[in-house]
């Protein structure tokens, strides 16, 4: 089993992430930490073991930023995931510079999250089990998985392009606006399980942002917009 610490100081979103780890098989979400100074009694001071930690950056009077160089000054083996809102190029450089294996920019989707964590989980499976590599495992370790890697011309299984060009025709004719999966499927005249899978792929291929509001019940609402640099790309869906 895979130990997880969750450093978030926002408890709705480290919920979330709570959640999502959950609904992978093999990993544990072991603690949450709301502050630095709570990670780190957790990482240098219990005897919990923990393999990663999914760092947020923005948080009060902190800067998760601030973790990485204790955790390399220890030589610590944990590895760090970064899941913040933070996409300035500063921030960036200083998490890859200090090693982390993945950066998931707020808000994202589950199929994202899934990415991050089993991809990492195979590469450490391959550092761990293996003395000598061939040049595809070093290529999986560097570059990642090319079968992770989503083809924008190739639709995943379960979706047709049929119904995908008429919820793109939809977007393309409504190009400013912001629509939840409700908003769509009522439009268009489908499920909203099947309209939602559409979107997810949609995000993840870069052509709709995903904005995440917080009703009075606490639980997450995804809103979509188109990303007008992907304009031309939504158009070729819709042929």
């Amino acid at each position: 089993m895979i130990n997880v610490l969750v450093v978030d100081d926002d408890a709705m979103v480290a919920e979330l992430n709570r959640s999502f780890i959950g609904q992978l098989q093999g990993f544990n979400c072991c603690a949450v930490a709301s502050t630095l100074q709570q990670a780190k009694e957790i990482l240098f001071n219990s005897d919990m073991p923990i393999d990663l930690v999914l760092l947020d950056i923005y948080m009060q009077q902190e800067n998760g930023l601030d973790l990485l160089p204790e955790l390399r000054k220890v030589q610590s083996t944990v590895e760090v995931i970064i899941i913040s809102s933070a996409a300035d190029t500063e921030s960036i450089k200083t998490s890859l510079h200090y090693g982390v294996v993945d950066y998931l920019i707020k808000p994202f989707q589950f199929p994202r999250f899934e990415e991050a964590l089993t991809l990492w989980r195979q590469k450490k499976s391959l550092m761990d089990n293996q003395h000598y590599y061939q040049q595809s495992d070093i290529d999986l370790l560097i570059h990642g998985n090319p079968t992770t890697q989503h083809d924008n011309k190739r639709l995943p299984k379960g979706l047709t392009s049929q119904t995908l060009r008429t919820l793109c025709q939809w977007i393309d004719a409504h190009p400013g606006h912001e629509f939840s999966t409700d908003d769509l499927a009522a439009e268009v005249n489908i499920s909203r399980v099947s309209c939602r899978k559409y979107l997810i792929w949609l995000a993840q291929i870069n052509i709709l942002f995903t904005s995440i509001h917080y009703g009075t019940t606490g639980r997450p609402m995804y809103r979509y917009r188109l990303q007008p640099e992907y304009h031309s790309l939504l158009q070729q869906y819709c042929q």
